[in-house]
């Protein structure tokens, strides 16, 4: 069991060594390679793991379709979304009681104007 251990332990550690040479600097994070490499080298195990996973920097996966096999895993499109009324309550009742009274002003003015027009064609004949 021992031994099994300290192949896998090397096996990880030569990955990583060879993973960090041929890494571009660029993709190399936190620390530079050099600082990397002898950490790998001084602690196998542990500097491998860290490596691994917040010393080198992965490429972007595309987001590929869930399987056909899954219907659940399909997401309905995102209902489009309505604006915000940011108006409190009262400016809310304001404005509706302003735009009532424009609306009965405007039926006012419609009948008087309705009415001096008839008053007109009665004066004409």
């Amino acid at each position: 069991m021992p031994l099994l251990f300290s192949v896998l332990s090397l096996a990880v550690m030569v990955f990583a060594i060879v993973d960090i040479v041929l890494r571009p600097e660029g993709q190399v994070k936190h620390m530079p390679k050099l600082v990397w490499l002898l950490l790998v080298i001084l602690l196998p195990l542990i500097g491998s793991i860290l490596w691994f996973a917040m010393g080198r920097e992965y490429p972007e996966r595309a987001v590929s379709r869930p399987p056909q096999f899954a219907p659940w895993a399909t997401e309905p499109p995102a209902p489009a979304a309505s604006p915000r009324d940011f108006r409190s309550t009262e400016q809310q009742l304001a404005d509706l009681e302003r735009e009532i009274e424009a609306e009965r002003l405007r039926a006012e003015i419609a009948k008087r104007r309705a009415e001096r027009d008839r008053a007109g064609e009665v004066e004409q004949e």
